[in-house]
């Protein structure tokens, strides 16, 4: 576990002080730092670190410490991070709870706590619905979002036979779902397979025999790697469009590269949108840390700013909980998000455009290129079975 304690801006040549200082306002991050999903978790951090000293390196003028713990990708270990967090840490809220298998495991001790959650990495169809709760939000997206972009997209495209891949876990269920609620066409099959699953080639063998005219899949970190080098190594780069949903992005296109060209991806935020703030993040983003940032560092960087306003709002009395996550939900529509439009919905998640985008090369250098907006200021479809919170 590591630790940081952020004061104001003193004679520091413009840099943060840090000390050991008891905070007023303690943070608990956790996410998977370590394994195939790394940089996921990673960038969720840095984006988060990065958001906080933007803004002065205090949420809402208070103090702050960041706990941060490596959940491995282990909904039981998550479990226990978030115990740890609440009933010895006594954080007044956490940030980042893994994936969506991770955050489920989690959030009975969340919801018996009432403790602030804000997942920078899932939005669970659960979550969203029947299950939604009044201290747990999504900074990121309800898990669909992106897939249903997608499936628009393909529809909006033309494709008549899709063939569709995804992780056998409740983000993978929710995407597969997703893409086919607004697609029309013919779904050729949907493949389930093991997470952190290293080998496709059996799979992607049945997919070149199936007679696609595209594939939609959702592998996010190493298993998009994995699997998009593969589908490039057998030939079908260049043979059949790959649609994506968080397998083609910032943590996994330096190691890509060629193997990527042409996919197109589904996400609420990359770098090539031109929203109010957004250039100013990437630059800065890219001089601190060295790379580029993906959509997991700015929703991570929008989590940091959210609580700052957020924690103003209620003037440091992050004590009672329920008014604290009142001032978060409040604080969505205040946001100026790098995203674009953004605010919670009634079930805590995100209303956002969803885009389109396209990986490209200019010289030597890889980027993206925005194709549309196929979901603009949308809705998830389980809203509906939240009651008013």
């Amino acid at each position: 576990m590591s630790t940081r304690t952020y004061l104001p801006y003193i004679a520091c040549a413009a840099a943060l002080c840090v000390a050991q200082a008891r905070a007023d306002v303690k943070i608990g991050f956790s996410a998977p730092l370590s394994g195939p999903v790394a940089a996921v978790g990673q960038d969720q951090y840095d984006g988060f670190l990065l958001g906080l000293e933007s803004v002065g390196g205090k949420l809402g003028g208070q103090v702050t410490t960041v706990l941060r713990e490596d959940d491995q990708l282990k909904p039981e270990l998550g479990n226990q991070i978030t115990r740890k967090f609440i009933d010895r840490d006594k954080v007044d809220a956490m940030v980042g709870l893994g994936f969506s298998n991770v955050l489920m495991a989690s959030l009975p001790r969340i919801a018996e706590s009432g403790t602030v959650a804000i997942a920078t990495n899932a939005g669970p169809s659960p979550l969203a619905g029947a299950g939604c709760l009044p201290n747990v939000f999504s900074t990121a997206w309800q898990n669909d979002g992106t897939a249903e972009a997608m499936g628009k997209y393909a529809q909006d495209t033309g494709f008549k036979r899709v063939y569709l891949m995804a992780p056998n876990y409740q983000a993978g269920k929710d995407y597969i779902a997703g893409f086919k609620r607004h697609y029309k066409g013919q779904v050729l099959d949907e493949v389930y397979t093991q997470v952190n699953q290293p080998d496709y080639a059996a799979e992607i063998a049945q997919l070149q025999a199936a007679g696609a005219d595209a594939v939609f899949v959702f592998y996010p970190g190493g298993m998009g790697v994995n699997f998009v080098k593969q589908f490039s190594q057998a030939g079908l780069g260049k043979k059949l469009p790959l649609l994506s949903a968080f397998t083609v992005d910032g943590t996994t296109l330096p190691a890509l590269r060629d193997a990527a060209l042409g996919t197109i991806s589904g996400a609420m935020w990359d770098v090539a949108l031109t929203t109010p703030g957004n250039a100013e993040f990437v630059a800065t983003f890219a001089k601190k840390f060295g790379r580029t940032p993906s959509h997991y560092a700015a929703v991570g960087y929008d989590a940091a700013r959210l609580l700052d306003i957020a924690v103003r709002k209620v003037h440091g009395k992050t004590a009672d909980k329920a008014a604290f996550a009142a001032a978060v939900k409040a604080a969505g529509t205040e946001l100026k998000s790098v995203r674009g439009p953004f605010r919670f919905n009634t079930n805590n998640m995100p209303v956002q455009n969803y885009y389109a985008f396209q990986t490209v090369k200019d010289g030597e250098k890889f980027g993206v290129k925005l194709l549309g907006t196929p979901l603009s200021q949308h809705q998830d479809v389980y809203v509906a079975q939240c009651g008013a919170k």
